[in-house]
């Protein structure tokens, strides 16, 4: 196809920058704002396009060399902006959330705070999947194709998933995939496997390292050690099973958890809902400083770490079951509430449930901007108003956002 000139002005909410050509926007990966590049249409969607980039004419201020061999559109895929210099990411990040909120949230001017960055940008992933490789070994799904890309090392992970991954020996031909995960506050590490018809690998290990078969229908089986680990954060400790949910980037989640605690401002004797809450991150902090604390979750593994997480606190209660099934059968009014919904945001009857209650204070955690975006107005609608929302870097060198919402009650 032909290439053509384009000049760059922004940026958007899944990595790309993006221009103007005879009319519609074009979107560019592995592109920067401020740049006169060289691309080739790949998809041509009407009103709009993708492009490949062919060549950097005039380069960004912002653009930096990325340090990983695997980068880029034929590479793993796990990283998007890694050519971005960490300060750039950080702002990009938070004009995504706010352009999110005005465009999709109808928010003329929100107020987004300076996103709150990673120490370093690097070597702070947790939890990683990996996949075989026709011919043996494991790699990460690749970008733009599907199959999966051999790597030797990956800079995003932490130094215990490193070590590990660089010492696994494996032949297994009916492997799927292999998790790695680690609690980086307490050194537990954990491997696990998901295979053709469920059935176990043979495995010899001389590490301590516990390794887990999870089966198709979500139940996870001992093989070596425990079923699950440990992991410390800001002050509180979680069990964490092989199939729960928990933040990646394990300090960061730290910051999430600070920053609901100033949102919500509790005085003692408040009660509060924590929506969507897995293994406790959110639970046992607020119990620490509120009333009575109603834990909502649904999926029964995370359900089992949370009984065990919040075991010793007797101002905690816990609902298996999804949030709009559940909220409208609460005998008890709710003072404020934090929900923290998958990447899809909040099922419409789960957010018209939470109205219908009335807290006078909703703190939103968020892992995509859209979605918030879209959420945002439908609580506005309903006469909530948002006061600011704070970015925090779970994610550094990809383009994923991670926020905090916070809501008063009009």
């Amino acid at each position: 196809m032909d290439t053509f000139t384009l000049q760059l002005t922004g940026i958007a909410h899944g990595g790309a920058a993006l221009g103007r050509h005879e009319g519609r926007v074009i979107f560019v990966p592995y592109a920067l704002p401020g740049e006169t590049v060289r691309v080739e249409i790949t998809q041509d969607k009407g009103r709009y396009a993708f492009a490949r980039l062919v060549e950097v004419l005039e380069p960004s201020p912002d653009r930096v060399p990325p340090p990983c061999p695997y980068f880029g559109p034929t590479g793993c895929g796990g990283c998007q902006w890694q050519h971005v210099d960490y300060q750039a990411q950080l702002r990009f990040k938070a004009e995504i959330v706010a352009d999110q909120l005005t465009r999709i949230g109808s928010i003329a001017d929100p107020t987004v705070r300076s996103t709150l960055p990673d120490s370093s940008g690097w070597a702070y992933r947790n939890h990683a999947q990996f996949h075989p490789i026709p011919g043996g070994g494991l790699g990460f799904q690749g970008a733009s194709v599907e199959r999966s890309v051999a790597v030797d090392e990956c800079p995003i992970l932490h130094p215990l998933l490193s070590d590990l991954y660089a010492t696994l020996d494996l032949d297994l031909p009916g492997l799927l995939r292999l998790s790695l995960r680690a609690g980086t506050g307490t050194g537990d590490q954990m491997l696990i496997f998901e295979t053709e018809d469920d059935l176990p690998p043979r495995l010899e290990s001389d590490l301590p390292v516990s390794c887990v078969l999870l089966l198709s229908d979500g139940i996870h089986v001992n093989l070596i050690g425990n079923n699950h680990i440990t992991e410390t954060v800001a002050g509180s400790t979680y069990r964490i099973s092989a199939p729960s949910f928990f933040q990646v980037n394990t300090p960061q989640a730290g910051q999430l958890v600070r920053q609901v605690l100033e949102y919500l401002d509790l005085r003692g004797d408040e009660t509060v809902l924590d929506g969507y809450c897995g293994v406790g991150l959110f639970t046992t902090h607020l119990a620490k400083r509120a009333g009575l604390v109603i834990g909502v979750e649904v999926a029964p593994a995370a359900v089992a770490d949370l009984l065990e997480n919040t075991a010793g606190l007797d101002n905690v209660e816990v609902i298996e079951g999804p949030v709009e099934a559940v909220l409208p059968d609460l005998e008890v009014s709710l003072d404020a509430a934090v929900v923290d919904p998958p990447r899809a945001g909040m099922d419409r009857f789960a957010l018209d449930a939470l109205v219908a209650r009335r807290p006078g204070r909703i703190v939103y955690v968020s892992c995509d901007p859209a979605t918030l975006a879209r959420d945002t107005k439908r609580l506005t609608r309903a006469g909530y108003r948002l006061v600011e929302v704070q970015p925090v870097d779970m994610f550094p060198q990809t383009y994923h956002i991670e926020s905090v919402a916070y809501f008063e009650s009009g």
